[in-house]
């Protein structure tokens, strides 16, 4: 069975899309359609700007969306998915590109989500950390441990997880789990402290939004987040996808979940390859591809 996946922020590269653009029409009418609605020409960062231009929350989120969704509608026929899921802000893509979300719909919510994380990390400064080589259940008892907010946001594969939280409770975390043998604890390039309590306001502002936006039954199960599980009732994903702000991303036990309901063969569709690296190190078995453009 075929599953596609969808990277979040961090993945994004001067020059993305701009061979997809020139090369596709189904890419190159939804990329000007997004310039429409964001109001502003995000193509031109894409395939122009420098990489502190991308950096910026409110470039970066809707530019791999956009990306991800473009490389899905020039593959035509061709994306044939059993089974989606993306990465934190993947999942928006994942849910366009399956029908659950209309293109415009999702680029909107995108954007506002950028926002409200934007005013989010300005209200509570904060950040994340990447902890390599200590088993999760470490990682979360050593998180329990610390005063202030910071928990466990991104189980990436086994052996990395990302925690996330208020500054200082992750500066004292880092060195705890220094101490316990981590072979790093570093401190991320990030605006703030991303799937912990600290985007609580961003939470909110985005379920308005959210509520708001139509949504309709995928044409194959989205794995979500929240709870690595398959969803296609509209409601169960709108609720998963704002809680998400707050919540871990659970992606190691998200690809066990794909993998045991039948995924052979798993497609990245957007910029860099860190799904790929991901998926092979949570199963060395399985047939891991990825498109940047087509």
């Amino acid at each position: 069975m075929k599953a596609f996946v969808f990277p979040g922020q961090g993945s994004q590269f001067t020059g993305m899309g701009k061979e997809l653009y020139e090369g596709n029409e189904a890419a190159r009418a939804l990329m000007d359609r997004a310039n429409e609605i964001l109001g502003f020409n995000i193509t031109d960062i894409m395939f122009n700007g420098s990489a502190d231009d991308l950096k910026r929350t409110d470039v970066t989120q809707p530019a791999v969306f956009l990306h991800s969704v473009a490389l899905a509608a020039a593959m035509g026929d061709a994306f044939d998915p059993d089974m989606v899921a993306g990465h934190s802000l993947g999942e928006f893509s994942a849910l366009v590109a399956s029908g659950a979300l209309s293109f415009e719909d999702g680029l909107r919510l995108v954007s506002a989500r950028a926002k409200a994380m934007q005013k989010a990390c300005e209200i509570n400064p904060s950040t994340m950390a990447a902890i390599i080589a200590l088993p999760d259940e470490k990682v979360e008892e050593v998180c329990a441990s610390i005063d202030g907010v910071v928990v466990c946001a991104n189980y990436n594969c086994p052996g990395q997880l990302v925690i996330s939280g208020e500054n200082e409770a992750i500066d004292a975390a880092c060195e705890t789990l220094k101490a316990a043998g981590a072979k790093r604890a570093l401190k991320l390039p990030v605006g703030g402290g991303f799937h912990s309590p600290c985007m609580e306001p961003a939470r909110a502002e985005l379920a308005e939004a959210i509520e708001r936006t139509p949504f309709n039954v995928p044409r194959c199960p989205v794995y979500q987040n929240v709870d690595a599980k398959p969803h296609t009732d509209p409601a169960e994903i709108k609720a998963n996808l704002v809680a998400q702000l707050t919540a871990p991303v659970r992606w190691t036990q998200t690809v066990r979940n794909m993998i045991a309901d039948g995924a052979t063969e798993f497609t990245e569709l957007g910029p860099g390859k860190v799904l790929q690296g991901l998926v092979g190190k949570i199963d060395p078995s399985a047939t891991v591809r990825g498109f940047q453009t087509l």
